[in-house]
């Protein structure tokens, strides 16, 4: 009688990347994209003499060039490492080369060579800064106003302020308010310092450049440059 081979185990599924892209980005290059075509649509069949072959090389410049700043940037942060697809570039980073994640005016990858790689998928708003600062000033001052009612009546009844903060009572928020690019980066950050010192997360930063998007702009550029010499 043989014993029964043993079976391999069940492959582990892998862990899908977290993908981070601008929604406002996204709208604003569809309602681009769909301007341009009506303009350009409307020239190539009314326009004369060489109105169209312009209409048709402007296109041809613009559409990439919009996709290319709208549609076209995401962050993708995995286990081993952060990809950023930027308008002209895709960088690959393993978290083991990013010394750190830094925003300012912009939110940058610092490798720890000093190269610095932008997040245009991850925008920095001040404006919702801003919003986020005067949120949290709001929840702080509520959080003020139930904790003086809450004194007002442990005074009042001798015990409870105690029973009251034991209780969590008068708790207005979970934590302080934040921009939601602030927040990403915040996760970023969280996920750098899990994985950087893994095995699996080291490697060569790798650059390669978007000529799925430059051609198609070069060639629109000389196009309208040699129609408008042409004359």
């Amino acid at each position: 009688m043989t014993s029964p081979e043993p079976q391999s185990p069940a492959p582990q599924p892998e862990s899908k990347d977290r993908v981070y892209r601008s929604a406002p980005a996204i709208a604003g290059g569809v309602l681009l994209l769909a301007l341009t075509a009506w303009l350009g649509i409307d020239a190539v069949i009314s326009g004369e003499g060489r109105t169209p072959w312009l209409a048709l090389a402007l296109m041809l410049l613009i559409v990439p060039l919009v996709v290319a700043f709208t549609l076209r940037p995401a962050v993708y942060a995995g286990d081993d490492r952060l990809r950023i697809r930027n308008p002209f570039r895709a960088v690959t980073l393993p978290w083991g080369q990013i010394a750190s994640l830094k925003s300012a005016y912009s939110n940058e990858a610092v490798t720890e060579s000093g190269t610095k790689y932008q997040l245009w998928a991850v925008p920095v708003s001040l404006r919702a800064r801003k919003k986020a600062a005067r949120r949290e000033m709001r929840a702080s001052a509520q959080a003020r106003r139930a904790m003086g009612r809450d004194e007002g009546r442990g005074s009042a009844l001798g015990m409870g302020v105690g029973l009251g903060a034991a209780s969590g009572h008068g708790q207005v928020s979970d934590g302080p308010a934040r921009a939601e690019t602030d927040r990403i980066m915040d996760e970023l950050r969280g996920l750098h310092e899990a994985r950087r010192e893994a095995e699996t997360a080291q490697g060569e930063v790798t650059v390669r450049w978007a000529y799925e998007v430059v051609a198609p702009a070069v060639a629109g550029a000389v196009l309208v440059v040699v129609l408008l010499l042409v004359g």
